[in-house]
Protein backbone atom coordinates (compact mmCIF):
# COMPACT_ATOMS: atom_id res chain seq x y z
CA UNK A 1 0.00 0.00 0.00
CA UNK A 2 1.41 3.36 -1.24
CA UNK A 3 1.99 5.91 1.99
CA UNK A 4 2.94 2.88 4.50
CA UNK A 5 6.42 3.35 4.04
CA UNK A 6 6.19 7.28 4.21
CA UNK A 7 3.81 7.16 7.54
CA UNK A 8 5.91 4.89 9.61
CA UNK A 9 9.27 6.47 8.99
CA UNK A 10 7.92 9.77 9.58
CA UNK A 11 5.93 9.05 12.67
CA UNK A 12 9.17 7.22 14.12
CA UNK A 13 11.06 10.50 13.33
CA UNK A 14 8.66 12.49 14.76
CA UNK A 15 8.40 10.27 18.09
CA UNK A 16 12.29 10.67 17.94
CA UNK A 17 12.89 13.96 17.80
CA UNK A 18 10.02 14.89 20.18
CA UNK A 19 10.55 12.66 23.27
CA UNK A 20 13.92 10.91 22.51
CA UNK A 21 16.44 13.94 20.81
CA UNK A 22 18.22 15.38 23.72
CA UNK A 23 16.76 19.25 24.09
CA UNK A 24 19.75 21.28 23.88
CA UNK A 25 19.65 20.16 19.94
CA UNK A 26 19.35 23.46 18.21
CA UNK A 27 17.37 21.46 14.95
CA UNK A 28 15.25 19.96 17.34
CA UNK A 29 11.85 21.77 16.96
CA UNK A 30 12.06 22.84 13.98
CA UNK A 31 12.84 19.11 12.70
CA UNK A 32 9.82 18.10 14.46
CA UNK A 33 7.78 20.82 13.12
CA UNK A 34 8.57 19.98 9.65
CA UNK A 35 7.95 16.45 10.27
CA UNK A 36 4.46 17.11 11.29
CA UNK A 37 3.63 19.60 9.07
CA UNK A 38 4.60 17.29 6.35
CA UNK A 39 2.49 14.42 7.96
CA UNK A 40 -0.56 16.80 8.14
CA UNK A 41 -0.12 17.73 4.46
CA UNK A 42 -0.09 14.39 2.88
CA UNK A 43 -3.48 14.25 1.65
CA UNK A 44 -3.63 17.64 0.81
CA UNK A 45 -3.62 18.10 -2.81
CA UNK A 46 -4.04 21.52 -5.20
CA UNK A 47 -3.79 22.30 -8.98
CA UNK A 48 -1.34 25.03 -10.64
CA UNK A 49 -2.18 25.37 -14.32
CA UNK A 50 -2.23 21.92 -16.07
CA UNK A 51 -0.20 20.58 -13.06
CA UNK A 52 -1.55 19.12 -9.85
CA UNK A 53 0.50 18.84 -6.77
CA UNK A 54 0.29 17.23 -3.45
CA UNK A 55 1.04 19.88 -0.57
CA UNK A 56 3.52 17.63 1.48
CA UNK A 57 6.28 17.33 -1.26
CA UNK A 58 5.99 20.94 -2.04
CA UNK A 59 6.03 22.06 1.64
CA UNK A 60 9.50 19.39 1.67
CA UNK A 61 11.22 21.01 -1.34
CA UNK A 62 10.33 25.00 0.20
CA UNK A 63 11.68 23.67 3.59
CA UNK A 64 15.06 22.57 1.66
CA UNK A 65 15.30 25.44 0.01
CA UNK A 66 15.31 27.31 3.24
CA UNK A 67 18.24 25.38 4.85
CA UNK A 68 20.51 25.57 1.63
CA UNK A 69 19.84 29.24 1.27
CA UNK A 70 21.73 29.53 4.36
CA UNK A 71 24.99 28.02 3.15
CA UNK A 72 27.75 29.98 1.93
CA UNK A 73 27.86 31.14 -2.08
CA UNK A 74 30.59 28.20 -2.49
CA UNK A 75 28.74 25.33 -0.70
CA UNK A 76 25.14 26.90 -2.38
CA UNK A 77 26.24 26.06 -5.79
CA UNK A 78 27.87 22.67 -4.88
CA UNK A 79 24.18 21.82 -3.42
CA UNK A 80 22.21 22.83 -6.62
CA UNK A 81 24.64 21.07 -8.90
CA UNK A 82 24.09 17.56 -6.13
CA UNK A 83 20.33 18.20 -6.22
CA UNK A 84 20.51 18.36 -9.70
CA UNK A 85 22.50 15.15 -9.80
CA UNK A 86 19.27 13.46 -7.82
CA UNK A 87 16.72 15.14 -9.74
CA UNK A 88 18.34 13.46 -13.23
CA UNK A 89 18.88 10.23 -11.52
CA UNK A 90 15.01 10.34 -10.08
CA UNK A 91 13.86 11.58 -13.69
CA UNK A 92 15.98 9.02 -15.78
CA UNK A 93 14.75 5.80 -13.59
CA UNK A 94 11.38 7.16 -13.79
CA UNK A 95 11.12 6.95 -17.85
CA UNK A 96 13.69 3.74 -18.21
CA UNK A 97 10.39 2.16 -15.78
CA UNK A 98 8.10 3.34 -18.60
CA UNK A 99 9.95 2.28 -21.51
CA UNK A 100 11.68 -0.65 -20.62
CA UNK A 101 9.66 -2.38 -17.34
CA UNK A 102 11.50 -5.49 -17.30
CA UNK A 103 14.72 -4.69 -15.49
CA UNK A 104 12.51 -3.64 -12.11
CA UNK A 105 13.77 -6.95 -10.44
CA UNK A 106 12.09 -5.86 -6.83
CA UNK A 107 9.94 -3.39 -5.37
CA UNK A 108 10.65 -0.19 -7.09
CA UNK A 109 10.55 2.32 -4.03
CA UNK A 110 13.95 0.11 -2.60
CA UNK A 111 15.33 0.37 -5.95
CA UNK A 112 14.86 3.74 -6.18
CA UNK A 113 15.72 4.41 -2.15
CA UNK A 114 19.07 2.72 -2.53
CA UNK A 115 20.23 3.95 -5.60
CA UNK A 116 19.32 7.81 -3.88
CA UNK A 117 20.96 6.34 -1.00
CA UNK A 118 23.85 5.38 -2.92
CA UNK A 119 23.80 8.82 -4.75
CA UNK A 120 24.03 10.86 -1.89
CA UNK A 121 26.75 9.06 0.01
CA UNK A 122 28.39 10.01 -2.54
CA UNK A 123 27.98 13.65 -3.30
CA UNK A 124 27.46 14.88 0.21
CA UNK A 125 29.59 13.94 3.40
CA UNK A 126 27.25 15.18 5.98
CA UNK A 127 23.77 13.83 7.00
CA UNK A 128 22.05 17.58 6.34
CA UNK A 129 23.36 17.39 3.40
CA UNK A 130 22.19 13.81 2.41
CA UNK A 131 19.01 15.04 3.30
CA UNK A 132 18.51 17.69 2.01
CA UNK A 133 19.98 16.69 -1.39
CA UNK A 134 17.65 13.61 -1.58
CA UNK A 135 13.98 16.00 -0.47
CA UNK A 136 15.18 19.04 -2.95
CA UNK A 137 16.55 16.80 -5.37
CA UNK A 138 13.40 13.78 -5.64
CA UNK A 139 11.00 16.87 -5.44
CA UNK A 140 12.36 18.39 -8.34
CA UNK A 141 12.92 15.26 -10.09
CA UNK A 142 8.85 15.07 -9.73
CA UNK A 143 8.34 18.39 -11.26
CA UNK A 144 10.22 17.48 -14.02
CA UNK A 145 8.90 13.99 -14.65
CA UNK A 146 5.56 15.69 -14.24
CA UNK A 147 6.31 18.05 -17.19
CA UNK A 148 7.54 15.72 -19.27
CA UNK A 149 4.29 13.44 -19.38
CA UNK A 150 2.75 16.63 -20.12
CA UNK A 151 4.05 16.75 -22.96
CA UNK A 152 2.42 13.41 -24.54
CA UNK A 153 -0.63 14.75 -21.86
CA UNK A 154 -0.36 12.20 -19.61
CA UNK A 155 -1.61 13.02 -16.04
CA UNK A 156 0.59 13.10 -13.03
CA UNK A 157 -0.11 13.91 -9.66
CA UNK A 158 3.14 15.69 -8.34
CA UNK A 159 4.56 14.82 -4.89
CA UNK A 160 2.23 11.33 -4.61
CA UNK A 161 2.63 8.56 -1.58
CA UNK A 162 4.85 6.77 -3.95
CA UNK A 163 7.53 9.90 -3.99
CA UNK A 164 6.96 10.01 -0.46
CA UNK A 165 8.07 6.87 0.25
CA UNK A 166 10.87 6.63 -1.72
CA UNK A 167 11.97 10.11 -0.11
CA UNK A 168 11.31 8.05 3.28
CA UNK A 169 12.90 4.88 2.66
CA UNK A 170 16.71 6.67 1.38
CA UNK A 171 15.85 8.83 4.46
CA UNK A 172 15.49 5.97 6.83
CA UNK A 173 18.61 3.86 4.84
CA UNK A 174 20.69 7.73 5.33
CA UNK A 175 19.64 8.15 8.82
CA UNK A 176 21.38 4.15 9.65
CA UNK A 177 24.45 4.54 7.66
CA UNK A 178 25.43 7.88 9.18
CA UNK A 179 24.59 5.99 12.78
CA UNK A 180 27.22 3.23 11.53
CA UNK A 181 29.80 5.68 10.64
CA UNK A 182 29.65 7.71 13.99
CA UNK A 183 29.36 4.26 16.13
CA UNK A 184 33.26 4.45 16.35
CA UNK A 185 33.08 7.69 17.94
CA UNK A 186 30.06 6.92 20.67
CA UNK A 187 31.81 3.70 21.39
CA UNK A 188 34.96 5.23 22.27
CA UNK A 189 33.43 7.99 24.42
CA UNK A 190 31.45 5.43 26.03
CA UNK A 191 34.21 3.43 27.16
CA UNK A 192 36.59 6.32 28.05
CA UNK A 193 33.97 7.18 29.98
CA UNK A 194 33.55 3.86 31.75
CA UNK A 195 37.60 3.70 32.08
CA UNK A 196 37.64 7.13 33.66
CA UNK A 197 34.83 5.99 36.04
CA UNK A 198 36.49 2.78 37.02
CA UNK A 199 39.42 4.86 37.82
CA UNK A 200 38.02 7.16 40.68
CA UNK A 201 36.48 3.95 42.29
CA UNK A 202 40.06 2.02 42.10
Amino acid sequence: MEGAIFYWVFWGFWIYLTFILEKQNPYRLKLSAIVLLVLILANVQFTVGVFQLQASGLFMLGSCYLFIGQEKRGALIYFFICSFTVSIAYVTFHLFEIFDPIWIIFKKEWMMGITLWYLAILLQKTLKGRLLIIFAGAMQGEILYAFILNKFEFPYLIGTFAYLDVCSLTALLLTGWSALENIGSILQNHFHFFEKGKQKSS
